[in-house]
């Protein structure tokens, strides 16, 4: 199979900061067990719009596969547009900056998921009232090398105080003294629904057909050609927690 560009495209801004200095990776997708070639894409031309007051926002190429920017200006429930021109094709995807709530408290318990012997950790955070929103929760525990995410919508739960609860199993139990990284991100429905599809397939449910997670990112002058990942747009907040 020919490689495909592969766009890591997410904007986050955290509260509290400006949001200005963002990176964009691309590189080229590789067999599953190559892990010698050098992936990485240079000499790409990328930038980001914003689609009401049309700035432009270019990352500059830092020959590494890494595009980066200094000032980018983040507006909330603004739309923008990502734009790259690879290998003489130009590769657009839209997304809008969705805002986040702050996270309201984190609590440990025993009783709360499938298993009462296991530590569990509860990240609670209060839903803003006749609105449609979506979150993404990532957990990164010090010491280890993967996080987890979680993502929920508020349906039966709008204006309502959501948790969300996570508990490792038995073999590799929380234990008091762990460190968890904390960061909820507020995400539009469509970035939703990919994340959903990604994480189905990831707890490898049983019963789930395989589908093909397809990202936003088209390919405007070869369709078929299209590019992995996804164009992203976060507020986030971010905190960390200590077992007790």
């Amino acid at each position: 199979m020919a490689p495909r560009l592969t766009i890591e495209a997410s904007l986050d801004w955290e509260k509290g900061s400006t949001g200005n200095e963002q990176t964009i990776k691309l590189r080229t997708s590789t067999p599953y067990f190559d892990t010698t070639s050098d992936a990485s894409v240079s000499g790409a031309s990328v930038k980001v719009i914003n689609n009401n007051s049309l700035v432009e926002f270019v990352f500059e190429d830092q020959n590494n596969g890494t595009y980066t920017t200094s000032n980018f200006v983040p507006v909330l429930n603004q739309s923008y547009t990502l734009e790259i021109v690879y290998n003489e094709e130009t590769y657009t995807a839209t997304e809008t900056l969705m805002p986040v709530v702050e996270i309201a408290e984190i609590t440990q318990s025993y009783d709360k998921g499938f298993d009462d012997s296991l530590l569990e950790i509860n990240v609670l955070f209060d839903d803003p009232i006749n609105e449609d929103n979506y979150y993404l929760l990532k957990l990164k525990e010090e010491g280890t090398l993967l996080p987890v995410f979680l993502n929920i919508e508020d349906v039966f739960r709008d204006g309502k105080r959501i948790k969300l609860i996570y508990e490792k199993d038995d073999v590799d139990t929380f234990i008091p003294g762990d460190i968890v990284d904390v960061t909820l991100f507020g995400i539009s429905e469509n970035y939703f629904n990919y994340m959903d599809i990604l994480l189905t397939l990831s707890r490898g449910s049983f019963g789930v057909v395989p589908v093909g997670a397809k990202g936003n990112c088209v390919n405007i002058d070869n369709e078929e050609n299209y590019a992995h990942g996804y164009f992203r747009l976060a507020q986030v907040v971010r905190t960390s927690y200590i077992f007790q």
